[in-house]
This record gives C-alpha cells, structure tokens and sequence, in this order.
C-alpha cells in the first residue's frame, strides 16, 4: 500500500540542476514533483509531450521560445509541445518546488 499523504514541499534541492521524482504515471499522464538547486544546469528542453508546471515555492526565471518569463509561488505555465525552454535561475531561500503534469498524445 502506498502513502496516502505525502507533503510535496519537504526535502532538500540537490547541490546543482533538479531533482525529479515521480508522483503519478498513467496512460499519456506523468505527473513529476521537481526541486531545484539555486544552480541551473544549463538544460534545454524540447519535449514531445505538452507540459503544464505549476511553481509551489520560490521564484524562477525561465526562458520560454525566446521569451523570459519570471514566476513566483502559485504561477503556471503550459508548455506546448516542441517549444524550446529552459530554467535560467532560481531562488535558494526558498528552493524552488514544482509540480510538472506531462500530457503525451
């Protein structure tokens, strides 16, 4: 039997880049829990799912298809599919938490 609570904001960001863990796989749905170092590894992403992130804690910048677009706790993006993006900074007091919802057609 799994957990039936867990809370999603305890827990250390690594020393550099992000930690993902796994909340939830479905069929076409992954849901992924991310904290963030205050170190961004230099990542760009273009994925082949949609993805919509929601910013539990701290504050972020990233760089959406050319754009950069800062986020604070409580803001949420969608992420087309196939549309460059990368994290360019993020706070360290508080680490950065996010939920990230991965929707594969």
């Amino acid at each position: 039997m799994t957990t039936l609570v867990q809370n999603l904001l305890e827990g250390a960001p690594p020393a550099t880049g992000e930690r993902f863990r796994e909340l939830l796989r479905r069929p076409n749905l992954v849901i992924e829990l991310i904290l963030s170092s205050d170190r961004p590894e230099p990542v760009a992403y273009c994925q082949d799912e949609d993805e919509w992130v929601l910013l539990l804690q701290g504050r972020a910048r990233l760089e959406l298809a050319g754009r950069v677009l800062e986020l604070g706790p409580g803001d949420s993006l969608m992420i087309p599919a196939r549309t460059p993006h990368r994290v360019l900074a993020t706070s360290g007091e508080p680490h950065c938490v996010w939920i990230a919802v991965h929707i594969h057609s």
